[in-house]
């Protein structure tokens, strides 16, 4: 249990919303899906709905119809998964391939984090941000606290251990930077130079780094710095932090023109110094191609179809390990692209060309299990332990 102040307390609202209409999920076998408890979920989204594979084999053991464009992201409780579908994040029980009863509805529905016991989502519609303990939604309805932002935005919030939060600020026309919020939800610290900003991660030390059009914000210690990126435009958009490092992995584009850049270079920011550094890793990769393993070390699936493992203190690439084909990003976000998902020392691989996943020991640099699914894989994700 997460404790708050008697304040905090006094602040929460409780109340989820719970959906009218809940889609159960189609087992692969009908018989099993009434009782069956999926380990270590791994679920992909598809054109069509989700499906639930077994983390250690592999096996596709469930599926749910669901339409439209569907974003998946653990909920924090080593079961759930939160699905932004619609006007809607919807709580999906991974170790049994179905939908709960339980949603928080939110208009634009979009980033989901979860850090130091608490989950948070953001609204992209309103500006709502809503968090709540995660190892309550096996009992149905967690209290949460609700937030609103002062305009609606395509923004993101995280919660840190002290219960403040760390909240984007911008409107529908520009973002600008972010704001932190004490445990009573008053301003403590601002910092708006951030054009552009997106994405967020946590480092080692209730870190938080966000990115800018011209480098990234980190708030540490009670300090909002700006890092500057070492070119004019360095947009550095998705992160990838580790509570086993200080350094902060995110991608790098610099071509402010470019109908889609596909870039070479990510970056390494070290939330210490306040430093940036540059690595080339001799292919592009796209925001569905960085993670975070064991050790802190930095991790990206390259158009090369290698995961290329990096030391963030050298910033040097260690080694490369070949997992699928070569591919291409395609030139929108929302189409399928291979993915990359890392849990633990194990790193997950989609291959939408191929209709398959992989599952690669990142510690032999091979890969141990693999399937072929009956539709191509676009959303890749899993449970989280808390």
């Amino acid at each position: 249990m997460h404790f708050r102040s008697q304040a905090r307390i006094a602040f929460a609202l409780s109340g989820l919303l719970t959906g009218a209409v809940a889609l159960a999920g189609c087992g692969s076998d009908d018989a099993e899906s009434a009782g069956k408890q999926i380990a270590e979920p791994i679920a992909v989204t598809y054109d069509g709905g989700i499906h639930v594979l077994d983390g250690a084999t592999l096996e596709l053991r469930g599926s749910t119809a669901l339409d439209g464009f569907n974003r998946l992201n653990p909920a924090g409780d080593g079961r759930h998964l939160i699905v932004s579908h619609k006007d809607a994040f919807r709580v999906y029980d991974a170790t049994a391939a179905e939908f709960t009863d339980i949603e928080f509805p939110g208009v634009e529905p979009g980033h989901v984090v979860q850090h130091a016991g608490r989950t948070v989502l953001f609204a992209d519609g309103t500006g709502e941000v809503t968090s709540f303990d995660p190892m309550l939604l096996s009992d149905g309805k967690p209290t949460t606290e609700v937030y609103r932002a002062a305009a609606p935005h395509h923004g993101v919030a995280i919660e840190l251990a002290d219960g403040s939060l760390v909240v984007t600020l911008g409107t529908e026309e520009k973002r600008t930077g972010i704001a932190v919020l004490d445990v009573q939800r008053k301003e403590i610290a601002r910092n708006e130079d951030c054009p552009g900003v997106h994405g967020e991660a946590t480092a080692k030390g209730d870190t938080v780094i966000v990115g800018c059009q011209t480098g990234a914000l980190v708030y540490r210690d009670g300090t909002i710095t700006k890092v500057a990126a070492p070119t004019p435009y360095g947009r550095i958009g998705n992160q990838a932090g580790s509570p086993e490092s200080t350094i902060v992995l995110g991608d790098y584009k610099k071509d402010k023109d470019a109908e889609l850049e596909r870039p070479q270079q990510v970056s390494l920011i070290d939330t210490v110094t306040g430093t940036l550094r540059l690595v080339d890793i001799g292919t592009s990769y796209t925001f569905r191609s960085l993670g975070r393993g064991p050790q802190g070390e930095a991790l990206v699936l390259g158009t090369d179809g290698r995961i290329h493992v990096i030391d963030p203190a050298a910033g040097t690439v260690t080694r490369t390990i070949p997992v699928i084909d070569a591919w291409q990003e395609p030139l929108k976000w929302q189409q399928a692209r291979p993915a990359l998902f890392v849990r633990g020392a194990l790193a997950y691989v989609s291959d939408p060309a191929a209709k398959k996943v992989h599952r690669v020991d990142l510690a032999t640099g091979t890969v141990t299990a693999s399937v072929t699914l009956p539709d191509s894989p676009n959303e890749l994700s899993g449970v989280l332990a808390h």
